[in-house]
């Protein structure tokens, strides 16, 4: 692709959007970036990109600034719907995500990770197997580090391990993954997918590109997943926390199991109890990862060790601190509900759960069944509170908190020794905070102030 004295239009200055602005610069592009927030919100960033030779439009998104490019990149927070993205459609003007655009070029082999839950987990995991065998590795995607930022590292031995949404997915044509991993497919982002079906097939596009060369593992537990196997241009591979498969990782007598082939010999990997981290689905996460890396040709010892010695990744289910015996768990990352779900059930009861943020159209009396067994109370947040008190109501005691703030400190004023404090909203966090992130270090340093207020000795059972 040739950007020389292009002009191109970014849409969005998230972190991608500020990455793909930079990158093009960088190869002579006449890079514009456009962005609704106001000038005010984004002066942080305006005077290095006027620095870098980039125009700025803040305040909202003008027609003509469009109607001039050659070219629209749009950051993966940006609706396909924008007005001005439909009308540039109809236009006939090309319009790519920064993931597409890295694609073209990006050296090496890339390996990516989508999924309702668990992305973050298992891509940081694989990229941590990667590593430990000695294979050039990069790391980033969704999960942190914009992957055009990772093209100058790259060569063509490195392996890429990227996390992608299904926002990134939606502007994927080229993007080709050597090894695709379909966690799963649950309800989300439905608000800006509109239906189930639409989210499911945004992120099949991850396989799209693949050729009977390339490998694509699927999660044979989940319905959703695994019917991708009959659309699939490559060769599937499996991970099932309840069945054996005919090639892929399951879990059998309490052992992970991997074999390449129907009616190949099996290799033991490790015992599920020598996996370091709370639940079931990480469970599966680490099957996905186990899969994936034997297929990077790891071998099964370099992955035994990496997984015992893993740990959680911040923000989900990451164990803060225990005050006065009771356990406070930090899951900001679960932004819906199957992910709050999961994390219901990686404790066997007494939970205080606090709730909330901003609504993605969800149903949260799905976690009804969860709730009645395993959770004492909920403390909402946010803008979706009133909804989810709605859905919930007459199952089990509901706190209206409003802010963060008071629903740790109702949760820790109610919580007995023994019981667990756990964050997991079920919702995104842009109503109060920037991001997940942001969500997750306030609930720790919430955490914290309450422990050092109450018992000011009490910072040797404080862990995070």
């Amino acid at each position: 692709m040739e950007l020389k004295n292009k002009r191109v239009l970014v849409v969005g200055m998230g972190r991608s959007g500020l990455a793909a602005a930079r990158f093009l610069r960088l190869r002579g592009a006449q890079v514009t970036i456009s962005d609704a927030r106001s000038a005010a919100a984004l002066a942080q960033e305006i005077p290095s990109l006027v620095e870098a030779g980039i125009m700025v439009e803040a305040g909202g998104h003008g027609l003509l600034t469009f109607r001039r490019q050659d070219l629209i990149i749009v950051s993966p927070g940006v609706p396909l719907q924008t007005p001005e993205l439909v009308q540039s459609r109809a236009f006939g003007l090309p319009i790519l995500g920064e993931l597409e655009l890295a694609a073209h070029f990006l050296q090496g082999s890339v390996l990516a990770i989508t999924g309702s839950n668990g992305k973050t987990t298992t891509t940081t995991l694989v990229g941590e197997i990667l590593a430990a065998a000695g294979l050039p590795t990069l790391v980033g995607g969704n999960i942190g580090v914009p992957v055009v930022e990772l093209i100058d590292a790259a060569t063509p031995h490195t392996w890429s391990v990227l996390e992608v949404s299904s926002f990134q997915l939606e502007t994927v044509h080229r993007f080709h993954p050597r090894i695709a991993v379909l966690l799963n497919i649950t309800p989300d982002h439905l608000d800006r997918h509109g239906t189930f079906e639409n989210y499911a097939l945004a992120k099949e596009r991850i396989f799209q590109a693949q050729t009977s060369d390339d490998s694509l593992i699927l999660n044979a537990d989940n319905p959703r997943a695994a019917a991708c196997a009959e659309r699939a241009p490559s060769a599937v591979w499996w991970f099932s926390l309840t069945q054996s498969v005919a090639r892929g990782a399951w879990v059998a007598d309490n052992l992970i199991h991997f074999r390449t082939a129907q009616n190949a010999p099996s290799e033991t990997i490790l015992p599920v109890a020598d996996i370091p981290l709370k639940g079931e689905h990480n469970v599966e996460n680490v099957l996905a990862a186990v899969c994936a890396a034997r297929l990077a040709g790891v071998s099964s010892e370099t992955i035994a060790t990496v997984i015992r010695g893993f740990r959680a990744v911040e923000h989900r289910i990451e164990f803060v601190a225990r005050h006065k015996g009771v356990e406070y768990y930090n899951d900001s990352k679960a932004t819906n509900v199957d992910a709050t779900a999961k994390a219901i059930a990686a404790f066997p009861a007494g939970i205080h759960l606090i709730l909330g943020g901003r609504d993605k159209n969800s149903t949260y009396s799905d976690l009804e069944p969860l709730l009645r067994q395993r959770v004492r109370a909920v403390y909402t947040i946010g803008s979706a509170a009133e909804k989810i008190q709605s859905q919930l109501r007459g199952i089990l005691p509901i706190h209206s908190c409003e802010t963060l703030e008071n629903a740790v400190t109702a949760a820790s004023a109610a919580a007995l020794p023994g019981e667990v404090v756990l964050l997991s909203p079920a919702c995104s966090s842009f109503d109060q905070f920037e991001n997940y992130e942001q969500r997750g270090h306030f609930f720790k340093q919430y955490v914290r102030r309450i422990a050092e207020v109450t018992a000011p000795n009490a910072f040797a059972e404080i862990i995070r």
